[in-house]
């Protein structure tokens, strides 16, 4: 088995938050001029900037009967639980926390997820902020089980948890060649797990905002904020579990995660206008009748590699 690799420094870890949000804002910048040409306006570069100016100085909705701890709590966690579970990503070479169980700790930073949306949804005693939230709960029962059976084919690839294994171990072959199935399915459940393109039932227009919908203010920064983080987090995560970390060419490795990631939220924010939003009990069916068992055939091709290679 690789060395462990060494974590970096814990003055480090209060630069994950700026990575992160310098990553997101990238991608938010591309989709909003995205936005602007697809309806003849000049390019909107510059409409995230406008966006948090605006919500800065908004003020926070009231509601009645509402539960402030709730409400103004979930908002707050979205972007923490987001930033925790990046702290296990290698930026470059080593992660801010080079855990042994990475994967399992990746995996329980989604539940605080589910956990801050589902507040955001239940705080302010509203009909239509509480259907989302309980459909953002009912997507996470849904894509949950493929997402972690793809996150552990790249783990019994490598024969650890460690994320730093992971990556070492894909020195002469990316696992994005030998688990296709695992890869694909991990974006998909990667945009599922920030409500975001076709799954993106708990915010929609249905709902007149869904879980958002009573959000304003710096509350509605939060969670707009948070949903860009947990995006931003999960398409790093597919870069040391499929696309080999840091390798690559001339360039140092932590600029190779960071044009890595880029790619990635590329393709997810491509993909957020190229399909319609997928109702929860079709978008339940197709994980659990489709996706998981193409996950554990791909798990068991790459059991039996591993066998043969006499690595269990």
């Amino acid at each position: 088995m690789p060395p462990p690799t060494e974590a970096l420094p814990v003055w480090w870890a209060l630069l994950l938050p700026v990575v992160l949000i310098v990553v997101g804002w990238t991608a938010a910048s591309i989709d909003a001029a995205v936005t602007a040409r697809a309806a003849g306006r000049p390019a909107g570069f510059g409409a995230p900037a406008h966006e948090v100016a605006r919500l800065l100085v908004g003020q926070r909705r009231r509601t009645i009967a509402a539960d402030p701890v709730l409400w103004r709590a979930g908002p707050a966690l979205l972007p923490v639980a987001a930033v925790l579970a990046a702290v296990v990503v290698p930026l470059g070479t080593r992660p801010v926390a080079d855990l042994e169980i990475g994967v399992v700790w990746f995996n329980a930073m989604e539940v605080l997820a589910w956990a801050a949306v589902w507040m955001a949804g239940w705080g302010p005693n509203s009909v239509l902020s509480l259907v989302g939230g309980y459909r953002f709960v009912a997507q996470g029962l849904a894509y949950e089980l493929p997402h972690m059976f793809a996150i552990i084919t790249a783990a019994l690839g490598a024969q650890s948890l460690r994320i730093g294994d992971i990556v070492a171990a894909q020195q002469d072959l990316w696992f994005v060649v030998i688990m296709p199935v695992a890869f694909v399915v991990f974006l998909v459940s990667a945009a599922s797990m920030a409500f975001w393109g076709p799954f993106d039932a708990p915010v929609a227009g249905d709902l007149a905002g869904g879980v958002a919908a009573e959000l304003s203010g710096v509350d509605r920064l939060l969670f707009v904020g948070g949903r860009w983080l947990l995006l931003t987090a999960a398409a790093a995560m597919a870069v040391p579990l499929f696309l080999g970390g840091g390798a690559g060419p001339l360039l140092p490795p932590w600029l190779w995660v960071a044009l890595k990631t880029v790619a990635v939220l590329v393709v997810l924010v491509w993909a957020r206008r190229r399909f319609p939003t997928i109702r929860m009990d079709r978008w339940t069916e197709i994980s659990w009748m489709v996706l998981v068992p193409l996950t554990l055939a791909q798990a068991l091709v790459v059991s039996v590699v591993v066998l043969m290679q006499g690595g269990l």
